[in-house]
């Protein structure tokens, strides 16, 4: 009876948090929304579009071998070490703004981290496979364990072990993002693509979307404790 308690009190509380999480994570995104929409109407000071601003960033560093491409969607920007292909958004490509600035500098910032082999980078790439690995079977494996926690509670250890590496990629990923985002500020800063005026501006953005990282992964480690309270309040 102290068990089921127990564990009824530590699911409501694990419910109040994870709902706090969504709540935060929410008005995150929202303002990130916000804040790009003002800021992609403030101009570059050179009217440097992204596509221009990424080309340029990454032949000042010496990389010859990235291409930039435009992608579908919104906020797709991304890096991918694998093809060696900066990937904007239309509205980042094409735009000569202080926001699509910013995320196509700190897209680039991955691909200097890359030529670099900054070590944050290199750790979270070794992750990715077994991350792939893991999030096709975690949720089988925690339901299943949760179901037969008190006879087969192994089954809920091999879960908990397979969520806890992609909550440790959630955790390398803050640095990887963060360093990115600096390097990205630098260069702006020293190009003169961005003045006193919109400088700020880039750092706000660049900051509100490191948040969306930060936010998923306290989520990640909630949901984490979450299953091993179960598993360590399970029935012997």
């Amino acid at each position: 009876m102290e068990l089921e308690t127990s564990m009824m009190s530590g699911t409501m509380i694990y419910w109040v948090f994870f709902i706090g999480i969504a709540i935060v994570s929410w008005l995150v995104s929202a303002s990130l929304k916000k804040k790009f929409a003002e800021y992609s109407k403030i101009p570059t000071e050179k009217g440097l579009t992204g596509k221009d601003v990424a080309e340029k960033m990454l032949h000042d560093q010496d990389i010859y071998d990235v291409k930039v491409e435009c992608v579908e969607g919104q906020l797709t920007d991304h890096y991918n070490p694998q093809t060696k292909i900066v990937n904007l958004s239309k509205a980042v490509y094409y735009g000569a703004n202080v926001a699509a600035a910013a995320v196509a500098a700190h897209e680039c910032g991955h691909a200097v981290q890359h030529s670099t082999a900054y070590s944050w980078l290199m750790m979270r790439s070794r992750l990715v496979p077994v991350v792939s690995f893991a999030s096709k079977w975690v949720m089988w494996l925690l339901l299943g364990g949760m179901f037969m926690v008190n006879t087969f509670p192994q089954l809920l250890l091999a879960g908990i072990v397979l969520f806890g590496l992609t909550t440790l990629f959630s955790f390398v990923t803050l640095p990887v993002e963060i360093n990115a985002s600096q390097r990205a500020l630098v260069w702006l800063e020293d190009h003169a693509v961005t003045s006193d005026y919109s400088h700020p501006k880039a750092k706000d953005a660049l900051r509100s979307a490191a948040y969306t990282y930060i936010v998923a992964a306290l989520s990640s480690l909630a949901t984490l404790l979450y299953y091993v309270a179960i598993y360590l309040g399970r029935r012997d």
